[in-house]
């Protein structure tokens, strides 16, 4: 941090020069060595770049850790939907390398949409469901299904 402040506050310094000769001095003082460059010794320079080095590998790795939470979540809803899987968010999970799981905060909302998912799924959601639904809206309901079974066995059927 401290070398990033002294090299803007440098520059800066540099460039409020009041012109004439300027162009002799800035190729007078660039040197060829990048760590003179950056006003660093070239131990500290190492240092410097071996940091950024490790601080992009960790946000790389965070970065994949996400990506891999978030296939994994969308591997969960086309389970949950029966939706085709896909190839991508399995190569991304499996790139990860660690046991990928959903966060905790959607954990629980898949707790909680599987909850409410199987009170539907009773007997007393289904009479629940009936009692809000009008004749009319049930009648076309079954007259679609029958129309889809009749469709399904005469494509299957050859007499009919």
């Amino acid at each position: 941090m401290a070398f990033l402040m002294k090299s803007m506050l440098s520059n800066q310094v540099k460039n409020l020069g009041l012109g004439g000769g300027g162009e002799e001095s800035k190729e007078e003082s660039t040197p060829s060595d990048p760590a003179a460059a950056a006003g660093m010794t070239r131990e500290e320079y190492e240092e410097y770049q071996k940091q950024m080095v490790e601080e992009k590998m960790e946000r790389d790795a965070a970065f994949a850790q996400k990506k891999a939470e978030r296939a994994c979540l969308r591997v969960h809803l086309r389970e949950k939907y029966r939706l085709p899987k896909s190839e991508m968010d399995e190569n991304q999970i499996q790139m990860a390398g660690d046991d990928v799981g959903l966060p905790e905060d959607l954990q629980k909302m898949v707790a909680e949409d599987q909850v409410e998912e199987e009170d539907k799924d009773s007997i007393l959601g289904q009479l629940q469901n009936i009692q809000n639904m009008d004749m009319d809206t049930i009648k076309e309901k079954a007259q679609a299904t029958f129309t889809e079974m009749k469709q399904a066995a005469e494509q299957k059927c050859s007499v009919m």
